[in-house]
């Protein structure tokens, strides 16, 4: 990852997708963060991220490429309420992010911890995106179990970071939930071409 990062390949796709569902100046939380990317082009693009990791060594290459004070080392099951003021973490987001196949390698139960998590912290249109291989566990199937008991809904589910419709045979999806009734838009439009009445 850090030589991809430093050979310029495109590792921002996840940063632009959730920049189009977020206001500027979000607060965002990258679960499983890696060497940090789209914790660093969130911010570029203006919002305040942050990135978990529970890996040390890949935490020190997020260090060496970008602000470290970003970054902190905690693992799926130690993600509960009082971790994020351990962590000096704000404690509401407007997006938290499962991407790059995080799900499948973590347990079920981290998983719905996450999604246990997420309902709780996430402000009133914020959203959970999740992105992974479809048949690997932590898959759509699996999320569509793991999230019941929560007000989190699937609001949209895509095959690949640039919006391509998914299908039963689709090898990669992007899902996006939201609480129940809640993702209906922001307090004012975000539309500059509107017309004045």
């Amino acid at each position: 990852m850090r030589a991809q990062t430093l050979d310029g390949t495109d590792l921002e796709v996840v940063a632009r997708f959730t920049d189009m569902l977020c206001r500027r100046n979000s607060r965002i939380l990258d679960i499983g963060c890696g060497v940090g990317n789209t914790v660093n082009a969130l911010r570029r693009l203006g919002h305040d991220a942050y990135g978990i990791d529970p890996t040390p060594q890949v935490l020190d290459v997020a260090g060496e490429l970008f602000d470290g004070s970003w970054f902190r080392q905690l693992s799926a099951n130690q993600l509960i309420m009082s971790s994020f003021n351990d962590h000096a973490l704000p404690g509401t987001y407007d997006a938290i992010l499962l991407t790059g196949n995080v799900p499948a390698f973590i347990s079920l139960d981290e998983l719905r911890r996450i999604f246990n998590l997420a309902d709780q912290v996430i402000r009133a249109s914020g959203v959970l995106v999740i992105g992974t291989t479809s048949n690997a566990k932590g898959g759509p199937e699996d999320q569509g179990e793991l999230r019941e008991g929560t007000s989190l809904q699937l609001v949209q589910r895509f095959a690949d970071w640039h919006l391509a419709p998914y299908r039963s045979g689709s090898q990669w999806s992007v899902s996006v939930y939201a609480r129940t009734g809640q993702r209906s838009g922001f307090e004012s439009p975000d539309g500059i071409f509107i017309l004045p009445s």
